[in-house]
């Protein structure tokens, strides 16, 4: 039995928060300031992590390698698992011509960069968002922004920053029933509450995607859609979190923002359509004026050996269109058919694996057992659906099983480096979570009385840009952010929502998105260079975000709290 310590460092909770925050400075140091490849960085965060827990937190040595097995498993799978899943999906549809096919159908919509970094970045990754999580969203947003011309770093940037405010209701309110799960609270509650914080940044989200895209001159001419698609997300998402159901909040959302758009785009048009020149090896991006309506320039970022051309002659205008969105719809169909009750109750009950992961026996600080066990619904993970998704595409395609297979080794082959840092960052978090690095550090945190409600965010922000995931982060500091808020005199149910909901942020920055991100744009070792670009992004909008959390641990927002009965 191994028992988790506080403050290992001389007795001090301080010098042990700043000890245990040593790999992840570290991570994030070489990847923003030395650009180090990612995968390096992970490693080395992860020998880090590794040392410390052994010779400062006394973890034994076989429970430590223990954890970072099972940290890098998860890593593995649902995460990778739903990565090479999506990816491959989406190389096929790359082999067959027909992503080609819908990026053009996506400029038949509008050519204007910025109009489709709402609809595909904004809408349908919240969809995406909605039924999968786990960085499909990123990597199939970027894959769509640069069938219609966006540039693979503007792609990535856009879908990155894009994908925060659906994530605390994403993958079916996963997030919040996990932070249910670890806190006690009524899940009412806590949705009601996440509800009454994401739309505020909901709202700007798409004013944001438009400035990235196009400068002020997108925020002079674009304005009335972006305000829009945001107004429209943040009520959906108050409405459905608070009176519906927590767990079709993105859904509702996105469906409602996509309709919005399109109706606002029927009545209204920005007075000049944006397209930019788009050179993989020229500037980063060089906006120029739209040509007449009808002009088209079409480019994809495909590494595969002579993709099929579709013969568009041969089709109808409305088959061209289904045929290009088919793998889209295959996926939430498929996604949708597993949430039905019977279902989704038969894939949780038969085939679920469920054991004490071996070697590990721990107890927190409190001497209350540390849970270990390992739960992988096998056929209802996000991966199994999408490898499942990708099969009927491929026979609805009639693309030959060796052509199948070889493209799945194409994928595997392409993200050979994401799937080092994936595993590695995963198992550097198992690691500093089981042996009370990450207790320290949030103890630490916690220790301020009353200005913990400035800090629960800064907290649940720090927890996703470790993880990744806002699943991970409320599991990770949830119980911490309830305890310390009742020490303080702060309503729990605020600060325990405040991790879900300003975590959202930290995605951006997490190695294992970066790392999804550049896999999917096919920029290899670009995580750095991605880092610093939205580094600036994350802490203004957490510093924002912030104020208004505090703001409703007061009276002046206070009535904004949801009252357990």
């Amino acid at each position: 039995m191994f028992q988790q310590i506080l403050d290992p460092v001389f007795g001090s909770l301080t010098l042990s928060a700043l000890v245990a925050v040593i790999p992840l400075a570290t991570l994030f140091v070489l990847l923003g300031v030395f650009r180090v490849k990612a995968w390096k960085a992970s490693l080395i965060g992860l020998a880090l992590s590794i040392a410390l827990a052994v010779l400062v937190w006394r973890m034994p040595p076989v429970q430590t390698m223990s954890a970072t097995l099972e940290g890098a498993l998860y890593g593995v799978v649902p995460i990778l698992w739903i990565l090479v899943n999506a990816l491959w999906v989406y190389r096929l549809t790359v082999i067959t011509g027909w992503f080609e096919v819908l990026g053009a159908r996506i400029r038949a919509i509008s050519d204007d960069q910025r109009i489709l970094a709402i609809l595909i970045a904004f809408c349908f990754g919240a969809l995406l968002e909605s039924l999968a999580g786990f960085g499909a969203p990123v990597a199939i947003s970027i894959a769509m922004l640069v069938a219609a011309g966006m540039k693979p770093m503007k792609a990535a940037i856009v879908s990155l920053l894009a994908n925060t405010a659906p994530v605390a209701f994403g993958a079916m309110a996963a997030p919040i029933i996990a932070l249910s799960g670890v806190t006690g609270i009524d899940i009412h509650l806590l949705s009601q509450m996440a509800g009454r914080q994401t739309p505020f940044l909901a709202m700007f989200v798409p004013l944001i995607l438009v400035f990235l895209v196009d400068g002020r001159r997108g925020i002079r001419q674009t304005w009335p859609v972006a305000v829009v698609a945001g107004v429209a997300f943040a009520l959906s998402q108050f409405v459905t979190s608070n009176f519906i159901a927590v767990e079709i909040t993105d859904v509702v959302a996105s469906v409602v923002t996509v309709a919005a758009v399109l109706l606002m785009l029927r009545v209204w048009k920005p007075s000049d359509t944006v397209v930019f020149a788009h050179d993989h090896d020229g500037p980063d991006d060089v906006a120029i004026p739209a040509a007449p309506e009808g002009a088209r320039i079409a480019t994809t970022n495909v590494r595969v050996a002579a993709p099929a051309v579709v013969d568009t002659a041969r089709y109808s205008q409305a088959r061209l269109t289904w045929s290009a969105v088919l793998p889209y719809i295959v996926i939430i169909a498929v996604f949708a058919l597993s949430q039905i009750p019977v279902v989704k109750t038969w894939l949780a009950d038969a085939t679920t694996i469920h054991f004490p992961w071996p070697g590990l026996s721990i107890t927190d600080a409190a001497g209350n057992a540390v849970g270990t066990d390992y739960k992988l619904n096998v056929v209802g993970t996000g991966g199994t659906l999408l490898l499942l998704s990708g099969m009927i595409v491929a026979l609805a395609y009639r693309i030959p099983l060796r052509r199948a297979v070889a493209a799945y080794g194409e994928t595997l082959h392409q993200l050979r480096f994401t799937i080092v840092t994936v595993a590695a960052v995963l198992a550097l978090a198992y690691v500093m979570n089981l042996s009370g690095q990450t207790q320290s550090l949030g103890a630490a945190l916690a220790a301020t009385g009353a200005f913990f409600a400035v800090l629960s965010p800064v907290i649940g922000w720090l927890g996703v840009a470790i993880t990744g995931s806002d699943t991970s982060s409320n599991a990770l500091f949830g119980l911490l952010q309830v305890t310390a808020a009742q020490q303080a005199g702060i309503n729990p149910i605020l600060t325990a929502a405040a991790n879900s909901s300003a975590g959202v942020l930290g995605k951006m920055l997490s190695p294992q998105n970066l790392a999804v991100a550049v896999a999917a744009a096919s920029m290899s070792g670009k995580e750095g260079d991605l880092f610093r670009k939205l580094i600036g992004w994350s802490l203004g909008l957490l510093a924002v975000f912030t104020v208004f959390l505090y703001l409703q641990s007061t009276p002046i927002l206070g009535w904004m709290v949801p009252v357990a009965p």
